[in-house]
């Protein structure tokens, strides 16, 4: 990964069908991204290092995650907000402008049920 660069996100998984994946509310509607983002404790995102990629271990899957997914993602910590997520990968990569890139992701792992 270009250091001073998020990678647009990815996924090498083909999304399943809607109803698979979507955490939806009592009254069946999408979950809302939470506010303060945490990884689901049914979920382990690990590193492997052949083929050199973060994936995403699911109970039934795996989904390979690209380097900015994985930034992303492991900062779902229950303890970071989006926007102190988007702060501290902005400085880490010496970049602005990715609150919409971020919140894409957050928003796509609440309705996949990533993130509790």
């Amino acid at each position: 990964m270009d250091s001073h660069r998020l990678t647009p996100i990815s996924f090498s998984h083909p999304a399943a069908p809607p109803q698979a994946t979507l955490a939806a509310t009592p009254a069946g509607l999408p979950r809302a991204a939470p506010a303060l983002p945490l990884l689901s404790a049914r979920l382990r995102l690990q590193y492997q290092p052949l083929p050199g990629r973060w994936v995403l271990l699911c109970p039934d899957d795996l989904v390979q995650l690209n380097d900015s997914a994985a930034q992303i993602l492991r900062r779902c910590d229950g303890r970071h907000t989006v926007a102190g997520i988007v702060s501290e990968l902005e400085t880490l990569f010496d970049t602005q402008g990715i609150t919409a890139q971020v919140q894409a992701l957050i928003d796509e792992g609440a309705s996949r049920g990533w993130l509790d």
